[in-house]
């Protein structure tokens, strides 16, 4: 028995794409390192949508990188939230006082419910507001993929929120350290409102690193602190998302109750806080999710479509400015309130 032609040329028809986005991930490592100043996640998320509006690469981003692209964007992004997990120890989140954990517990719940609310009332459609309320308020781009994972969102609908989450966190790489010194913040409690209120932790790295090394410490604990939010919401919103497959259709498959890669995360923080691990392991996964979700954010980014943005999605870009404002000022309260 002979096979198909098409089963011949394209044995592996993920392939294709997943090297491109291996090559776009190299590429925005060497943007990383020309211009420090340039997240290197936020550089392969530019990339991706740079690509995908391209005319002459449209034919191929639809076509035969298709399989591939999906599959970074969407199994590499959930592995790499995984990996995300070994950076955050229980122990490290301790160490802030129970008056920083409580208050950014709470800049989450509060500017999630926020954003989700601005995103109902200005109309936006099928799941874009929870995205956008996912992203911004627990760790960017990252966050929406782990959202997908759940809700199942058609592309456009993942891409726009990836978008804006992306414009406004490098928006907070340049406008928040205008802001230190008129507000009044030592160099602690600057790193303590980046780590608060901005968005992605590539981000939260490339604006707390210039008030120097104690504030970008504070920074990433706090943001890793936010990072862990991701675990419970999730989860709540799979419950949600499977009851309502039960009302709307019983015989649906059903999403899981804790879908297999927060339960994974989760296992991975409790890793990282019980179990000694050699500086040689941890830095090896850091490096691997830092690829991984490098490849999946150039996939993601390759479906936005700024034609599309601009002419219909004014808001969804009010949204992600009112919710960056938000944030921004919640996570200010947030520092006063633990400075006191």
């Amino acid at each position: 028995m002979t096979s198909s032609p098409a089963a011949v040329r394209r044995p592996l028809p993920w392939l294709p794409g997943l090297i491109v986005c291996a090559l776009a991930a190299a590429a925005a490592w060497g943007v990383h390192w020309l211009a420090p100043a340039v997240p290197l996640l936020t550089a392969a998320v530019v990339l991706g949508i740079v690509v995908g509006q391209l005319p002459a690469a449209r034919p191929a981003v639809t076509g035969v990188l298709a399989p591939g692209l999906s599959l970074s964007a969407k199994r590499l992004m959930r592995i790499g939230v995984v990996l995300l997990g070994l950076k955050l120890s229980l122990g490290d989140i301790a160490g802030l006082g129970w008056v920083a954990i409580l208050t950014t517990v709470a800049v989450v719940l509060v500017s999630f419910a926020g954003t989700f609310w601005i995103g109902r009332l200005l109309g936006l459609p099928g799941h874009q507001p929870l995205l956008i309320a996912t992203g911004f308020s627990i760790c960017g781009a990252s966050a929406i993929g782990a959202m997908s994972g759940v809700v199942k969102p058609k592309d456009e609908e993942a891409a726009t929120p990836v978008a804006l989450v992306t414009l406004c966190g490098t928006l907070a790489i340049f406008v928040l350290p205008l802001l230190w010194h008129p507000l009044g913040l030592d160099a602690q409690q600057f790193g303590h409102w980046v780590g608060a209120g901005v968005h992605d932790v590539g981000q939260v790295v490339a604006t707390a690193q210039i008030a120097g090394a104690a504030a970008l410490a504070v920074a990433v604990v706090v943001k890793l602190t936010r990072v862990l939010m991701l675990a419970p919401i999730v989860a709540v919103a799979a419950v949600v998302e499977r009851r309502r497959h039960v009302e709307g259709d019983p015989a649906a498959k059903r999403p899981a109750i804790v879908p297999l890669f927060v339960a994974g995360f989760l296992v991975a923080v409790l890793v990282r806080t019980f179990v000694p691990l050699p500086a040689a392991v941890t830095g090896g996964a850091d490096t691997l999710q830092t690829i991984l979700l490098a490849m999946a954010l150039f996939g993601l980014g390759t479906a936005v479509r700024l034609r599309t943005l601009v002419g219909t999605g004014w808001r969804a870009l009010v949204t992600g400015l009112a919710s960056w404002v938000l944030i921004a000022a919640l996570a200010l309260g947030a520092v006063w309130v633990s400075a006191a």
